[in-house]
């Protein structure tokens, strides 16, 4: 069909036949090769949950979503989770993700980095409407007094940067106490590794990936 094509632009140009080129001549029989594997949706690996695969086949590329360690440890225990993305403003706290996300504060959750008189750090998972109570915390823990890390300090531990923190493949494994309100929310908002990046869950999750968790009730109102 191609050269059918050349041939009769030729005819009306007026251009004599034995000015084509057979070398130019697409052969009526030539096939395209085929497209590389890559560019198929592959469904042989079994290690993620089909509808998170299809979420991230469709996912826009102009998100520009990195892998983190935390998407990467979520995907490799096939937990089910969706991503979401907001525009990050240093300072900005988890009124801003639930403001953009269109979705209720006290389901958007804070991962603090805090550490006890001998310097040992852990993790503490909170509502982001509500603050934690340090007393009732060292006393859960049975230590006699535990702090919220300096923002340097917290990065090193989570090896993710203030803001963008999550429980999920932090660098040094650490105890994490979870609000047990939390489990009351049908679903939950949690840092995926990434300022201004989300992981929507359930909140059954928290338990069933985190390797050491503590249910406590440690939330104060702000």
């Amino acid at each position: 069909m191609p050269c059918l094509c050349l041939m009769a632009r030729y005819f009306l140009l007026g251009l004599p036949l034995s000015g084509l080129n057979p070398k130019y001549i697409p052969s009526p029989t030539a096939q395209s090769p085929p497209p590389p594997e890559s560019a198929f949706f592959s469904y042989r690996s079994q290690s993620r949950n089909l509808d998170h695969y299809l979420f991230r086949a469709m996912k826009p590329k102009e998100d520009n979503i990195p892998m983190t360690m935390a998407i990467r440890t979520l995907e490799a225990a096939k937990a089910a989770f969706r991503l979401k993305t907001y525009n990050f403003t240093p300072h900005g706290g988890t009124i801003q993700a639930a403001t953009q996300l269109g979705v209720d504060h006290h389901a958007v959750l804070k991962t603090i980095i805090l550490e006890d008189e001998t310097k040992k750090p852990f993790i503490c998972i909170m509502h982001g409407d509500r603050e934690i109570s340090v007393k009732q915390l060292a006393r859960t823990r049975g230590c006699k007094t535990v702090q919220t890390c300096t923002p340097e300090t917290a990065d090193r531990h989570s090896g993710y940067h203030v803001g963008g923190t999550s429980p999920f493949g932090t660098r040094k494994r650490m105890k994490v106490y979870i609000e047990e309100t939390i489990f009351d929310c049908p679903l939950i908002y949690i840092n995926a590794g990434h300022r201004g990046i989300c992981a929507e869950m359930s909140p059954a999750v928290l338990e069933s990936v985190l390797p050491d968790t503590q249910r406590v009730k440690v939330a104060i109102e702000q």
